[in-house]
């Protein structure tokens, strides 16, 4: 009898060792598993999760603008005074909701060969307005002039006809207007042919971004990411030395496995450049642990400061030598328009930039940019994209409209948030056939291995007792 028992708790120990050691097992082989099928589901190629979700997101996707209206137009225009402006909106169009086009796959340097579809629809019930709405901002064509147009004989000729077209430094536009096009009166005078309709966004609606090129990920994971893009006018060649680099994806899938540790490139052709984002924090986002990646105050900083943003310092007397930041000079990619991109309300900005504008409040939680990315997949699920368009406009002797001016102004134009956020359906589905089975796998290999150790500890204890008392006897 006495063996009989001592012969269980001793097969219990083994089965208990047994469970321990194929749940310490199963934990690799398991990660393995799991590894595999995500590097499967994330190359670009028909029939995978990521190709699926990349050609047209299941996601809404939604950009709000913000319009600063002029307040006090004539003062700065006559006495050269602060410019005060109050923000208006949101103005809310749903965007990114058409398939990308031309895909073409090259098996060879496993590369996807793409555009992007622009189009815009107006979202009356997230807007404050409508699209006929007014305001007073910055004439776009006469601000641009004398910045394109640098000689004093030309300038005269122009200022004629800013004169004779009753132009002068601000304008009255419709929201429409001025987001996506209207025809100048000053521009259509000029005698030679020219394009004449101006907007902050146009041309946009039956438009396309791209030709772009990216790696499918197919023999190396770590390259899903944009190699080349064409634009037309709009390439980005002209720059020098990495000012010209187009690295990182485009915001909506990284390599995967991500570790807080990484920086995070994408390319947006919104400001003509690739930039990056830093791990922040961890957060849940409907059930599902992402990590918040956000763009660094760094991103905007001076040359001095950051070299990789020597190429958008061209004016040394607005920049003072390079030294201001938060404001980058995309002009080169915008046909020379005086054209500078900046983090909304000027958001970590040196103070010589914002001083002229009065009517800011810049605030980190309500204007800064980050992305939500699943670690282990890569994929985006959550993000919020802002940016504020400004216009520089310096004084111009032989333009009427500008020759009271006494000093520079950068002037902000409008804000945008492009926003968009995984679905409640999607969510689930994520969570069913990812994060679920990979919990549930860890979950089981932890079962495993907790039930096998206890198991094999009790018995061991029971055996070890046992052996106790019947030496006692």
């Amino acid at each position: 009898m006495g063996c009989d028992r001592n012969c269980g708790l001793i097969t219990g120990a083994i089965i208990g060792a047994v469970l321990a050691v194929f749940g310490g097992i199963l934990m690799p082989v398991g990660d393995m598993l799991t590894e595999k099928t995500i590097k499967k589901e994330v190359v670009l190629e028909e029939g995978t999760t990521a190709y699926k979700n990349w050609v047209k997101t299941g996601t809404e996707v939604y950009r709000q603008f913000w319009i600063f209206d002029v307040q006090n137009p004539q003062e700065v225009a006559v006495n050269s005074s602060n410019i005060k402006v109050k923000q208006r909106g949101p103005y809310t169009y749903r965007v990114r909701f058409l398939a990308k086009e031309n895909i073409t796959h090259d098996h060879e340097d496993n590369t996807v060969s793409f555009i992007q579809p622009n189009a815009a629809i107006f979202e009356p019930s997230l807007s404050v307005g409508t699209e006929n709405d007014t305001f007073t901002v910055l004439n776009l064509a006469v601000a641009a002039a004398p910045h394109i147009y640098q000689n004093a004989f030309v300038q005269v000729l122009l200022n004629s006809l800013i004169k004779k077209s009753k132009s002068s430094m601000f304008q009255t536009r419709t929201l429409r207007e001025l987001l996506w096009g209207y025809k100048d009166p000053f521009l259509s005078l000029v005698p030679y042919t020219i394009t004449t309709t101006v907007g902050v966004f146009f041309p946009y609606n039956d438009t396309a971004d791209g030709v772009y090129k990216v790696f499918s990920g197919k023999d190396n994971i770590s390259k899903v990411a944009i190699i080349d893009t064409y634009k037309g006018k709009r390439n980005l060649s002209y720059w020098p030395s990495y000012c010209d680099m187009i690295n990182g994806t485009d915001a909506a899938s990284f390599p995967p496995f991500v570790e807080k540790t990484r920086i995070l490139q994408f390319f947006s052709s919104d400001i003509c450049r690739s930039i990056y984002a830093e791990f922040g924090s961890e957060i849940d986002l409907k059930g599902i642990p992402v990590y918040r990646f956000v763009l660094p105050a760094k991103a905007f900083a001076s040359p001095v400061e950051n070299p990789d943003n020597h190429c958008f310092c061209t004016e040394k007397v607005i920049s003072k030598n390079c030294t201001s930041y938060g404001v980058l000079d995309i002009g080169k990619c915008k046909e020379g328009k005086p054209v500078y991109i900046s983090l909304p309300h000027f958001l970590h900005a040196s103070p010589d930039v914002s001083e002229p504008i009065e009517g800011l409040s810049p605030n980190e939680e309500e204007h800064s940019t980050f992305l939500d990315v699943e670690p282990i997949t890569g994929f985006t699920l959550q993000f919020a994209k802002r940016l504020q368009v400004n216009i520089l406009v310096k004084p111009a002797k032989k333009i009427d409209a500008l020759k009271s001016l006494k000093k520079n102004y950068i002037v902000p134009i409008l804000w945008l948030n492009e926003t968009g956020t995984i679905g409640d359906e999607k969510a689930e589905m994520f969570k069913s056939k990812v994060t679920g089975k990979i919990k549930l796998l860890g979950l089981v290999e932890n079962i495993l291995l907790g039930v096998g150790v206890v198991m094999f500890v009790a018995f061991m204890i029971s055996y070890c007792a046992c052996r106790s008392k019947r030496s006692g006897k």
